[in-house]
């Protein structure tokens, strides 16, 4: 063969044994998919007990009921009723001490990602009523006129 097969050939076997090389020196021994197979997927056998001691940002719904009772069951009988708490309110992680108070996003998209109407039937996504948002109140927030702990059919 010619020099300028060999050439590039040898480029490419050199940067993928250099890539080899890197990996095997970089990467943790313990790295892997373990024993429970690819269940967990690739982790650091190692760092586990860090990341169960680390206290989790997100909380259950059932932590907003302890002090929001009243509201929980109102969006309980909601359609919104598949929604977390925390996907409108934020992260509870430290509430009630910090933040004493979580941020509440009334933002006209936070509604949208969800409510935006699409053009395509085959997607399930389409049971959820949609909005032209560009039409429907453009200036206004969609909190001013629909309460999201109770929205209805009416008031769409």
């Amino acid at each position: 063969m010619k020099n300028h097969v060999w050439r590039p050939l040898f480029v490419v076997l050199g940067l993928v044994a250099g890539i080899l090389l890197f990996r095997l020196v970089y990467v943790p021994a313990d790295f892997g998919t373990q024993e429970q197979g690819y269940t967990f997927g690739f982790h650091r056998l190692g760092n586990e007990q860090e990341w169960k001691d680390y206290p989790a940002k997100y909380k259950n719904n059932s932590y907003c009921t302890e002090c929001h009772d009243d509201k929980v069951k109102s969006w309980e009988a909601s359609a919104h009723a598949i929604i977390p708490c925390e996907n409108c309110h934020g992260a509870a992680f430290g509430h009630p001490d910090k933040p004493e108070k979580l941020t509440i996003d009334r933002s006209r998209d936070l509604c949208i990602r969800c409510h935006a109407k699409l053009l395509m039937p085959s997607s399930g996504r389409n049971k959820i009523a949609g909005i032209d948002s560009e039409q429907h109140n453009a200036k206004t927030e969609c909190v001013e006129c629909h309460n999201p702990h109770n929205p209805s059919l009416e008031d769409m």
